[in-house]
């Protein structure tokens, strides 16, 4: 297997095991704005002037010592990659799109889109927001913004996306045609500040535990998590399973505030030290909303920073179980310098440290592709899919670390839960591979399934329902116009993945991520296990 096949695997599983929230691989659902947050971010304004602000900034606030003087003739971007892996330029916009994401609201008309075909698809629209009282629901089409069209065959992406953005109070008239309609009708809608959950889902798994799903730590994610608990009390939530699986972080502070809701009066949390930054420790306030009860939190190989921060301080403590794979291990601490044009540069200035001590940061010696690559090779090195767990391998040479209960845990690398889970390779084929790598599946349900089978249908049948055999033919036939040629033994054999996938992503669409969950999680082996464990 060459390494292109192996990283197309990886994707591939990603993509089945992590349908999450919308977004995944890159690949987004896109907000009314219509961008995407980057998992590589190099754009950098070179000018001396900038340069000269970014070498003063790093001489008086960076986590190491650093000889300036060597990175002076590079550009941004290349000067950053010498530091680590996470010190970032970002230009203005993409400067605004992150704050934005982190404080949990922006400013747009409240949508999700997705390009079908030839027009924008509306995949969420959120409630109260200003589109959702303007008429607009999923399923319509958005063919003009103002006098822009951005309906049409072959109709270039960029002429597509980032129409509908614009100053809060300022209307945009959007054509579109609705679900179920054939003329096309006008709408107006006044842009405005769209509150955002940071909270995907809170449901009762059973009559005692609960699921809560976090997918970042934005400014309000402790306040939404006192929410979402206090509702799943008056249900009888006396057991919690906190899924920060692919939650790549967010607020310092966010973590911590959520910490406290978890742990009992006066412990450490967290603590912070860099070279230009005195240790400062985080300690829990108690009385929490979840101080007490059984608690399992899963992570993966994608729980990364804030996430980590949480599941950390959980199991130094002996507060609850970590269940699934290796964190991600960033223990790298930034800081934002905005400049006067909008831009800004996220900083390292110190790192962190879990209650007993450990940093989990993961090495970056080996270069910033290297780093960017290691999650690859855990999955190359068979670390994501072994059936025991790799842990002599994964932390090998880290130092341990010895609990209170007698538990050892070591630092390095990333958080090792206490219980693995591996990723299951059954069913990923290459024809399964080519169907994502091409999105056949998205655009098979929303073009298609969607229109077969509504909102009240998958609710109540949500411990039953599949997709039929008439529905996988016709998908043969769909993906036989798109070119791709079906091999039946692959398409056998990858036949429970497809299935499963277009289950979810009808849930996804027409019961939101709430729907979307419970569906997944009803044969979710992370979810499986924590149950168990909680017993």
């Amino acid at each position: 297997m060459n390494k292109n096949t192996r990283q197309n695997l990886y994707i591939a599983l990603t993509y089945s095991l992590t349908l999450i929230g919308g977004m995944f691989l890159g690949y987004k659902f896109l907000r009314d704005q219509g961008f995407t947050v980057e998992k590589r971010i190099t754009y950098a304004d070179n000018n001396d002037e900038k340069v000269d602000e970014i070498l003063t900034i790093i001489n008086k606030n960076y986590v190491d010592e650093v000889n300036t003087e060597k990175l002076q003739k590079m550009p941004i971007d290349s000067m950053l990659h010498q530091l680590d892996p996470h010190s970032v330029y970002l230009p203005p916009a993409k400067a605004f799109e992150q704050n934005e994401l982190l404080e949990g609201q922006f400013e747009g008309i409240g949508i999700e889109y997705y390009i079908l075909n030839d027009s924008l698809l509306v995949t969420n629209v959120v409630k109260d927001g200003p589109a959702y009282h303007a008429g607009m629901r999923i399923g319509d089409r958005i063919l003009k913004v103002d006098s822009t069209m951005v309906s049409g065959m072959g109709l270039p992406r960029a002429k597509m996306i980032g129409k509908i953005k614009g100053k809060r109070g300022t209307p945009v008239k959007l054509t579109v045609l609705h679900g179920t309609g054939f003329k096309p009708v006008e709408l107006t809608v006044k842009r405005g500040k769209v509150q955002v959950s940071s909270i995907d889902a809170a449901y009762m798994l059973n009559n005692e535990a609960a699921y809560v799903r976090i997918s970042k730590f934005g400014a309000n994610t402790d306040q939404d998590f006192v929410e979402a608990v206090r509702k799943l009390k008056e249900k009888g939530m006396s057991k919690l399973v906190l899924d920060l699986r692919d939650n790549g972080g967010g607020y310092l502070t966010a973590a911590t505030g959520l910490a406290s809701q978890l742990l009992p009066e006066n412990e450490l949390i967290v603590y912070t030290e860099g070279k230009h930054e005195p240790r400062t420790d985080y300690i829990s306030t108690g009385g929490g909303a979840f101080e007490h009860g059984k608690l399992a939190i899963l992570i993966n190989e994608q729980t990364a920073s804030a996430s980590e921060i949480l599941a950390g301080a959980v199991q130094d403590l002996d507060r609850g179980l970590i269940i699934g794979r290796r964190s991600f291990g960033k223990g790298l601490v930034q800081e934002q310098f905005p400049f006067g044009d909008g831009s800004a540069l996220n900083l390292t200035i110190a790192r962190y440290y879990t209650p007993l001590g450990r940093s989990i940061q993961k090495s970056y010696k080996k270069g910033y592709s290297a780093y960017q690559h290691e999650v690859d090779e855990r999955f190359t090195k068979g670390e994501l899919t072994e059936k025991v767990d790799r842990l002599r391998d994964s932390l090998k040479g880290g130092r341990a670390y010895i609990t209170a209960s007698g538990k050892r845990v070591f630092g390095g690398g990333g958080i090792q839960p206490d219980i693995y889970v591996r990723m299951d390779t059954t069913g990923v084929t290459k024809l399964y591979t080519e169907l994502i790598d091409k999105h056949v599946l998205f655009d098979f349900v929303f073009e298609v399934l969607a229109k077969r089978y509504n909102p009240t249908y998958l609710e109540h049948n949500l411990n039953m329902f599949s997709v039929s055999e008439n529905d996988l033919k016709d998908l043969t036939r769909y993906i036989q116009q798109r070119g791709i040629t079906v091999d039946p033994k692959q398409f056998l054999a990858s036949k429970n993945n497809i299935s499963t996938d277009l289950r979810l992503l009808l849930y996804k669409y027409h019961l939101g991520d709430a729907g979307y969950y419970r569906a997944l999680n009803l044969n979710d082996k992370m979810v499986k296990q924590a149950l168990s464990s909680l017993q």
